[in-house]
């Protein structure tokens, strides 16, 4: 209820009116997003011209060397952030942008895979087009300014199909991956050098004028190395030495490699890095994998880490001595195709990273992260310049602070006249309690597990458990977290009606043996030893006689003969004469599976499918797919039948994949009616449309929740594996408190739904009309059911109060001096998507709002203007040719509640004299929505 409007007492003199600032960040018309040929246009020119210096530099050469405080660049010791973005896992069309938002966001780095079996599919066929053009992306990272650290391995897990290798390494006679054999060394360092003379003839090297200033060679090595013994370790050192033997001129990385030698660096890879050290002195302290979110396994639920404790973790690293620190990830993107990695991991690599799968800014992850590294630059000058330890003063049993100055803090806290230069984190460490702590000669509240970051040793720029900035909700809703065991996405508008399409063609696949690679073969072979990787499917099929005395025999036992299976990978289907018997998903696990047999020959086939290759562990080249131990037939009157070593047919992939049926040009190849009911039940069922592409620029997300287990293309592009298996209903908190240890199970999701249901269709993929939608359905579903969903930021909202830190922005600093704060009022900023504005203000109070985005209400006190003020400014105010656009909001300067009087947030709270002592906390919330 809105607060009546009261004369003031006459003790109170009537104070002038203040202004209420409120910040319009990007909601513009005329800013459209980066179109398909506009990026094409951009990739042309970074890749004909190169930047701006000679011989097609981007940056005055510079070399690159560390101490034990910093990476120095140029002869300057630099903290630098970095943003994890794997090339493949987006468009090159979607790179510019995603490199600029990276940029926008604060970082400095951006940080890659190397992908061996992407660009070496074949034993000496190279491969650097399309996603896979990694020289086209490193000099797009140039172009934006940015520098980049070349995560080369080539062992890369990133849970990515098999770790990265490719699967002809395998067939290598006598090859045992990542330890002291001849045969993976030399062609380790094959590819190594492959990609670092790419790199050299490119001039992609700082010393070059390019951005790359940091490699790695291997990954996590030190989470097995144990399981090679001294082989391990022969070839950990000869790893080490062959990298630097390239001569690249840029320091390489180990990471998680606490025996590195001294010329190179050992990381941190881990949730949290603050207590890490590198194993020498004179190497600074790196995170090369800041984990800000986790990847999700089919039939899981999501997980979620919350923006506090991101930032909590990051300012802790820096707070206690980082240097450089890289977000896995910053963005995620998707695993496209088949290159999602094992054991069964989603086609999404949405990872809650702070972009998210399609490219949009994930709020409040992004904002808050921005502010965060724009309060750790204000502080660079003073962490670079203390050449030691930080000066450490505790605070209280949980709380610490570290000053970095050239003064000296004295007893009473405050700071030497000579402390010019001066910068402090305060450290909560404490769950559970605010608390208060002096220094520097005044009183700071710190809330639970939270950092304040001071630039000047005085002002408080930043805290990582109050979070500023927007809350945006997606249109469409997989990624973002709902603490709800059965919450449901609200109903969507759906692009051309309810469904994507009335009209579907089907072409039944043939079960078993079908014709090309089919051969026959004595026992039970090894799934990738057959497949080499080319298909997720092989089928072995075999004939089985059964007499009458068994059917007599079960019939009167009122039993079916089971088929067993010691221990299948991924996912195992069993047919009996054409017919779908059952199913198991599991890794290794047994298969116990009754089947219906007629007298005489009845035809038995068992699908073996793979749902991505195991991409982490030692060993990797012995663990294979399919079938292991003994595959029988049980429960016959005789006894059992042991088909282990029976002669099979083998038959590699679908004849629908190898006949291309799901490209434009083939459509030829398969027999195509018109769906019938009975279609939509029938497993291993093509299925086909056509579909028109949304209006716009947005992304486009397929949701396939209608669908069973399949694989989908649009226009010949796989799109990826999509899955409607269910997440457990348990394990999905009502709420999630941010405080805390955090771990990937520990802030889940999605309890009790299909773990993703939205699928990602770049829009570099779709022409305006005729798009051709195939699916192959491996268990039934109904694709009349399926819709098509632009996806973009809905709903923006954002609550601030009174107390809150002015912006960023309002901080200076001249190199070599103090930060300086030129204002302490507060903002609010909304900030829509590229190319929309706001269309509607749904809620707006200056006063006690309760609830959160979307759930907001009036409190008891509250200034019944803010609606009409916010919507009439959003309506006249913002000119198409900028890009912020301050808004002067004349309120009503007091306002009166339960005798209580509150200034606007403008007004600082020193100015304010005589306030009551139930004065409450005043905030401004708003709820917007765009067009």
């Amino acid at each position: 209820m809105a607060a009546a409007s009261l004369p003031p007492p006459s003790r109170w003199p009537p104070p002038p009116l203040r202004l209420l600032p409120l910040v319009l960040l990007g909601c513009l018309a005329a800013s459209a997003p980066l179109r398909a040929a506009e990026a094409a246009g951009v990739l042309r020119q970074v890749v004909a011209g190169g930047g701006d210096g000679d011989g097609g530099a981007f940056f005055e050469p510079f070399n690159v060397t560390y101490d034990h405080r910093a990476v120095i660049l140029g002869g300057k010791r630099r903290m630098l952030v970095s943003a994890g973005l794997h090339y493949p896992r987006a468009t090159p069309e979607m790179w510019p942008s995603l490199i600029a938002k990276c940029k926008e966001g604060g970082a400095d780095v951006i940080e890659t895979y190397i992908f061996w079996n992407g660009h070496e599919p074949a034993k000496g066929q190279y491969y650097f087009e399309g996603r896979f053009d990694i020289v086209k992306f490193a000099k797009l990272v140039a172009a934006e300014g940015l520098f980049l650290f070349l995560r080369i391995g080539p062992y890369a897990c990133a849970e990515w199909n098999f770790g990265g290798f490719p699967v002809w390494l395998r067939d290598i006679p006598g090859i045992e991956f990542r330890t002291d054999n001849e045969p993976y060394k030399a062609e380790m360092q094959s590819f190594v050098t492959k990609i670092v003379n790419i790199m050299k003839e490119e001039k992609l090297y700082s010393w070059q004028g390019g951005p790359i200033i940091l490699q790695q060679i291997e990954n996590e090595y030190g989470n097995i190395q144990d399981r090679y013994g001294q082989a391990g370790k022969r070839y950990m050192l000869w790893a080490a030495q062959m990298a630097l033997a390239l001569d690249t001129g840029v320091p390489w990385v180990m990471c998680r490699q606490t025996d590195a030698p001294e010329q190179i660096l050992d990381t941190c890879n881990a949730f949290y890095c603050d207590g890490f050290k590198p194993n020498s002195y004179n190497k600074p302290t790196i995170w090369t994998e800041d984990w800000d979110g986790w990847y999700a396994d089919w039939g899981e639920p999501l997980p979620h880490r919350p923006a506090q404790d991101s930032a909590f973790a990051v300012a802790r690293f820096y707070q206690r001595g980082g240097s450089l620190q890289n977000y896995y990830m910053y963005f995620g993107g998707t695993n496209f195709e088949r290159t999602a990695g094992g054991p069964r991991q989603i086609t999404s690599y949405d990872y809650d990273a702070p972009i998210d799968e399609y490219g949009i800014l994930r709020q409040p992850k992004w904002g808050h992260l921005k502010d965060l590294h724009a309060a750790i630059k204000l502080c660079e000058p003073a962490l670079i310049a203390v050449d030691g330890s930080p000066q450490y003063v505790k605070l209280g049993p949980m709380q610490e602070a570290h000053v970095y100055s050239s003064g000296k803090i004295h007893t009473n806290g405050s700071i030497s006249e000579n402390g010019q230069i001066c910068s402090a984190f305060l450290a909560n460490i404490d769950e559970h309690k605010y608390v208060s702590v002096w220094i520097f000669g005044k009183s700071y509240s710190l809330p639970p597990w939270s950092v304040s970051i001071l630039p000047d040793c005085e002002n408080v720029a930043f805290n990582t458990a109050r979070v500023g900035t927007q809350t945006s909700v997606f249109t469409v809703e997989s990624g973002s977290p709902s603490y709800s065991s059965r919450h449901k996405p609200r109903t969507l508008s759906l692009i051309g009606g309810p469904y994507l399409s009335s009209t579907w063609w089907t072409s039944k696949e043939p079960i078993g043996k079908w014709g090309e690679g089919s051969f026959a073969a004595q026992g039970i072979l090894e799934h990738l030893n057959v497949t080499k990787d080319i298909s997720d499917y092989l089928s072995y099929t075999m004939s089985v006689n059964i007499s009458d005395e068994d059917v007599t025999y079960w019939n009167s036992k009122g039993v079916l003969p089971s088929l067993t299976i010691d221990q299948i990978r991924d996912v195992a289907r069993v047919f009996v004469n054409g017919k779908l018997a059952g199913s198991k998903v599991g890794h290794w696990v047994s298969l116990n599976q009754p089947v219906q047999l007629v007298q005489g020959p009845n035809e038995l086939t068992l699908f073996s499918e793979i749902v991505g290759l195991q991409n982490y562990g030692a060993f990797l080249e012995k663990d294979g797919a399919g079938f292991r131990g003994q595959v029988k037939l049980t429960g016959l009157s005789n006894g059992d039948i042991d088909f282990t070593n029976s002669l099979w047919t083998y038959q590699i992939g679908l004849k629908g994949e190898f006949s291309r049926i799901y490209s434009p040009e083939n459509q030829g190849y398969a027999k195509w009616s018109s769906m019938q009911n009975d279609d939509t039940q029938t497993p291993f069922t093509w299925f086909k449309t056509m579909f028109d592409a949304p209006e716009g620029n947005d992304p486009v997300a397929i949701g396939l929740g209608s669908m069973g287990k399949g694989q989908a293309w649009v226009n010949g592009h796989l799109i990826g594996r999509y899955w409607s298996i269910v997440a457990p209903e348990s394990g999905c908190p009502s709420s999630c408190n941010y405080a805390g240890t955090y771990g990937d199970s520990k802030c889940r999701s999605n309890c009790g739904m299909a773990t993703q249901s939205w699928y990602h269709i770049p829009r570099e993929w779709l022409q305006e009309s005729g798009n051709l939608l195939v699916l192959l359905e491996e268990t039934g579903g109904d694709p009349s059911q399926i819709s098509l969903q632009v996806h973009y930021t809905k709903t923006i909202c954002s609550k601030i109060s009174e107390t809150y830190y002015p912006p960023l922005s309002s901080w200076s600093r001249a190199s070599n001096s103090r930060a300086t704060l030129n204002t302490v009022a507060p903002e609010l900023h909304l900030q829509c998507d590229e190319g929309h504005v706001i269309s509607k203000i749904i809620f707006a109070s200056y006063g006690t709002p309760s609830g959160g985005c979307q759930n907001f209400s009036v409190g008891n006190c509250h200034a019944s203007t803010t609606l009409d003020l916010v919507t009439e400014a959003v309506r006249s105010g913002i000119p198409r040719n900028s890009i912020m656009h301050l808004i002067s909001l004349q309120m009503s300067a007091m306002h009166w509640c339960h005798n209580t009087l509150f200034y606007h947030i403008s007004r600082p709270v020193s100015a304010i004299t005589n306030v009551p002592s139930v004065s409450p906390t005043m905030y401004l919330a708003i709820h917007a929505e765009r067009s």
